[in-house]
């Protein structure tokens, strides 16, 4: 577990290079504190953790498809280095992070490097591969590599390279990553293979890359590349080739967003035809222009999807969290009262059956020795009392104990159900300390200035959003006396190895 110390070491250093970088996202890191001061109320994180510190801050492409669909030669070909190998088989089958690094040598790290520094997109997976694949997330090497690499075109952003969805055995677990750097991801490149003409070769892809995509809210950020068009230049029907393969995509839903059609200069098939070269060549220079050129304006979408993921961990907590919480502890007062009930009526029921059988009744009045001497003076009877009530504490809190940890394993159902992240199991926990009453009217963190908290948050997140339009558009088309852009250029890099 990370310490508090290192937690607030790295905050201050991502905001002493958005200082420089982008204002906007500066004062989102503090947003991003005061949600941290929320979370931590309520238990739903701990002093060691962070809201900011669960995104990636730095632009995120991620290139996916199935194996020799060209990804690896495709990223090769953008940085201008021959990074990753390529072939017409699987020939690596793990994500692999690639980030810049000023040294000229490129290094390879395992997927530890990935997995404990929160830093990159792959924090903590192996707990998430564990969840799906047990026995797996002590492996996470078998999963993840990190590489760097001294490319210019790769400073200020971080590209994700993908083992083809049937390159090996672990389906499960390269799936579960698949979806989460969906998610964290600014920039999706999706490839098929233009060598095979008929889509139903790519199913797996279409059915997962296709079908659980078109409904997203962020479906935009997806882009079809249809690679290696140049095989089918000796036909001279790419049109047919093209046309395929967008009706197995209509056929699933994608009606809308760019399709593009490529092949990699470096390793693409000798086109006698000159006339007929030129038209290839045309084509895809035109829509590498226009991939690269989307590929260059990440930093752009990062920022206002840092801004979204501060307004959804907003209201997540609000919407999602708090009800949860609600819901968490009237079931736990519920089978509170009830075992209390239950106890009282057991207490109760062996006490008139064991006094019945010792004979303490006279018609309706109770005459046992010990009651008569209890009886006898005030303070006897004040003492009584005092025990009765401890000893109804101590089985009262018993029955909380048990009914706290019947709910515990419910609140891990609930979280894994509905997506709320942070540590709800603990959050509830938080409410049923014992110092806590089973009435209380709110959750442990949903106060006032809690509440407050998290309505700045979500006015500062449209702030933030106008504050980002305001960089890049001007309505007015009025002049301006300065114009100093919101976003510069990144200037440092996300890690050095």
């Amino acid at each position: 577990m990370i310490s508090s110390n290192v937690i607030e070491h790295r905050l201050k250093q991502l905001e002493a290079h958005l200082e420089q970088e982008n204002p906007v996202l500066l004062n989102a890191v503090q947003s991003f504190r005061k949600l941290d001061l929320v979370s931590r109320h309520m238990g739903l994180i701990d002093e060691e953790q962070s809201h900011a510190m669960q995104i990636p801050w730095w632009p995120l492409i991620s290139v996916l498809g199935t194996f020799s669909a060209g990804k690896s030669t495709f990223i090769n070909d953008y940085l201008g280095e021959k990074l990753q190998r390529s072939g017409n088989q699987a020939v690596d089958d793990k994500f692999t992070v690639i980030c810049y690094s000023k040294q000229r040598e490129s290094h390879t790290l395992p997927g530890v490097a990935l997995d404990s520094d929160p830093r990159f997109p792959f924090y903590k997976i192996s707990a998430e591969i564990e969840k799906v694949a047990a026995g797996e997330g002590s492996r996470i090497d078998a999963y993840l590599q990190l590489k760097t690499c001294s490319s210019e075109r790769l400073r200020g952003k971080i590209i994700i390279d993908s083992p083809g969805f049937d390159a090996d055995a672990q389906r499960t677990s390269t799936l579960r990553i698949t979806d989460h750097i969906i998610d964290l991801s600014d920039l999706v490149l999706v490839f098929f293979d233009g060598r095979h003409p008929e889509p139903g070769a790519m199913r797996d892809t279409l059915d997962h890359l296709v079908d659980q995509t078109i409904r997203r809210p962020d479906s935009g950020k997806f882009l079809y590349i249809l690679n290696q068009l140049d095989t089918t230049a000796r036909e001279d029907n790419p049109e047919e080739v093209v046309a395929a393969w967008q009706r197995a995509l209509g056929e699933r839903g994608l009606t809308a967003g760019r399709f593009f059609t490529i092949y990699s200069k470096s390793a693409a098939n000798p086109i006698e035809d000159p006339a007929l070269r030129e038209r290839f060549e045309k084509k895809r220079d035109a829509d590498l222009a226009e991939i690269y050129a989307r590929m260059q304006q990440v930093e752009v979408e990062r920022a206002y999807r840092i801004v979204g993921s501060l307004e959804k961990t907003a209201r997540d907590i609000e919407e999602k969290t708090v009800p949860a919480l609600k819901e968490l502890i009237a079931t736990w007062r519920k089978r509170t009262l009830i075992g209390d009930a239950l106890v009282l009526l057991l207490a109760l029921g062996a006490f008139i059956f064991g006094s019945i059988e010792l004979g303490h009744w006279e018609g309706w009045h109770y005459r046992a020795a010990w009651w008569n001497w209890i009886t006898e003076t005030p303070l006897r009877m004040y003492l009584a009392a005092l025990g009765a009530y401890i000893t109804w504490l101590a089985l009262h809190y018993g029955v909380r104990h048990l009914a706290a940890r019947s709910v515990v394993r419910m609140a891990r159902k609930i979280a894994e159900a509905r997506g709320i992240r942070g540590n709800l199991a603990a959050a509830f926990l938080a409410n049923a300390a014992p110092w806590r009453s089973i009435f209380a009217k709110r959750p442990r963190g949903c106060g006032r200035r809690d509440r407050e908290r998290i309505a700045e948050v979500l006015e500062d997140t449209d702030r933030y959003v106008q504050d980002l339009n305001d960089s890049f558009t001007d309505p007015s088309g009025v002049p301006r006396m300065t114009a100093e852009p919101v976003v510069a250029e990144a200037q440092a890099a996300p890690a050095e190895a």
